[in-house]
């Protein structure tokens, strides 16, 4: 298998696509200041304990309360909650928990109320960002997650990736880390920490460790509503999640982006350093036909090539998926060959769109029927085949009596929505057709608001077909009279994601100029 990476810089942050064997399954955004991201660490305040539910509600500055249950408070609260009391107040001079003297594990089947107050602060963790009208799940088992390691404060226990499944490694892994564990810390090791060596582990495991220490010093006086610890950036946290060495390539259209992912290369897998590739092209998402891939799969309808097609659907409850055979296949002499092709097909598919879209919950794929059990069987074989690849924990069920197969996928942000629908650039969606040439004037105020700013150059950033126009079309003496009217320098350029009129006009800085 081919991957291949593609990270775009446009004005409102970084988007990045991972490609394999050409085909777009991942999709991720990164615009420089998320918060409540799965992974970042607060300091929060319980609002109040539901013992109906053996939970409670967290402050932690999110507009909605956040969500924490008695299972995830982790056998260890006690001695985070030690060891966060007294890092705030400062008594807990260092970070090493040699010397920390453990509090007994909490039952694992007893209640919330009689662990967690009201008014209570808590050192908690993202594991949920807020999805719909929820707000952010917590878990106050804490973890620092590396490379190859994850690192688990106030335990002594090594576990090792199921999908290590060689023994003589599993043995090995277990020796080593062993001896470099730190003390009253355990630890979990990925799966490509497979036939690493001992300097590799032990830099990551150094590298965690520094990360707990920066946690101790910043809970130093600190408030609740706080995050103490946020995650690495999304570039970097890909990277560190899914690279493999099926990475072929890194495409990057921005120097500075391109040198911070060398620099994470060169410091997990020098190996891969050579991959990375600056693009030339302003939009490498428009270059390498992305955005055409993204419209071809967030729209309800997405198209085979073979003419099978899927309906998709979110409601409150459940995501719904109807397949649709679109014509008989090539070759196939009844229905029930041509039903078992069409279904063996969307199975891929689908298995796609769920990673793409990032669907969770429970998913219904309502397949076209077959009557043999053989064929039954060979879709559900060839479904889970397909989401072998998902990190998400996942469970799909055989079909029904009525052809729908069910689906259950981890949900740990809100799914991804993008409109592929686009607003009738004329009539703007109400229907009433104002001149298309009345976009100079909303252009030139923009222009005007910059000047009035006394901003010396500018990005106008427009859709390719006007910024031909602009460029090299009929309005280019139009764009010569706004240089001299305005005063300043007017750098043209195009992006295909945005609606037809479509404009925005950028400072130097990047920040949208707005009437």
């Amino acid at each position: 298998m081919n991957i291949e990476l593609v990270i775009n810089k446009t004005k409102s942050g970084l988007r990045i696509a991972m490609l394999e064997d050409g085909h777009l399954v991942e999709l991720h955004e990164d615009n420089g200041n998320q918060e409540y991201a799965v992974g970042d660490i607060y300091l929060g305040r319980v609002k109040k304990v539901l013992p109906s539910l053996n939970a409670g509600f967290v402050d932690i500055g999110h507009p909605k309360d956040a969500f924490l249950h008695y299972l995830d408070l982790g056998p260890q609260y006690r001695s985070f909650k030690k060891y966060t009391q007294r890092s705030v107040k400062g008594s807990q001079a260092t970070s090493d928990l040699g010397n920390f003297k453990l509090e007994s594990d909490i039952d694992k089947k007893g209640n919330m109320k009689d662990v967690v107050s009201a008014s209570q602060t808590v050192l908690v963790q993202v594991a949920k960002e807020a999805i719909s009208t929820k707000g952010p799940r917590l878990t106050a088992e804490v973890t620092l997650a590396g490379r190859y390691l994850v690192l688990v404060p106030f335990s002594k226990k090594i576990s090792i990736s199921q999908r290590i499944s060689k023994e003589s490694e599993r043995k090995r892994l277990r020796v080593l880390l062993e001896s470099i564990r730190p003390e009253n810390c355990g630890i979990i090791v990925r799966t490509v920490a497979q036939e690493k060596g001992a300097a590799d582990l032990h830099a990551d495991l150094e590298d965690l460790s520094n990360r707990w220490k920066e946690l101790h010093k910043n809970l130093r006086g600190a408030k609740y509503r706080q995050r103490v610890l946020g995650e690495i950036n999304k570039t970097s946290s890909l990277l560190r999640d899914l690279l493999n060495p099926n990475f072929s390539q890194i495409l990057v259209n921005d120097p500075e982006v391109a040198e911070e992912v060398k620099e994470y290369l060169a410091a997990n897998a020098p190996d891969k350093v050579d991959i990375v590739k600056l693009s030339k092209a302003k939009d490498v998402f428009d270059d390498r036909g992305v955005h055409r891939m993204i419209k071809a799969s967030f729209g309800r309808q997405v198209n085979l090539r073979s003419g099978a097609y899927l309906i998709v659907e979110h409601t409150e409850a459940m995501h719904v998926i109807d397949v649709n055979s679109g014509g008989r296949k090539a070759g196939a002499t009844s229905q029930e060959e041509n039903a078992t092709a069409t279904n063996l097909e969307c199975a891929e598919e689908i298995a796609r769109l769920l990673r793409l879209r990032d669907m969770g919950g429970i998913i219904a794929v309502d397949f076209i029927d077959m009557g043999q059990v053989e064929n039954r069987r060979k879709l559900t074989e060839a479904l889970r085949k397909a989401m072998k690849p998902d990190k998400a924990k996942h469970n799909v069920l055989a079909p029904s009596r009525f052809g729908v197969v069910e689906i259950t996928r981890q949900r740990v942000r809100e799914v991804t929505d993008i409109k592929t629908a686009e607003q009738c650039p004329s009539c703007n969606g109400t229907g009433k057709v104002e001149a298309s040439i009345l976009v100079t004037d909303r252009i030139e105020g923009a222009l005007q608001a910059a000047a009035d700013r006394g901003l010396g150059q500018v990005t106008l950033l427009l859709h390719p077909m006007v910024e031909a126009y602009i460029k090299r079309g009929f309005w280019d003496n139009q764009l010569k009279r706004w240089k001299k009217a305005f005063g300043m320098k007017i750098v043209v350029d195009g992006n295909s994601s945005m609606e037809l009129l479509e404009h925005h006009v950028y400072n130097a800085e990047g920040e949208e100029i707005t009437l």
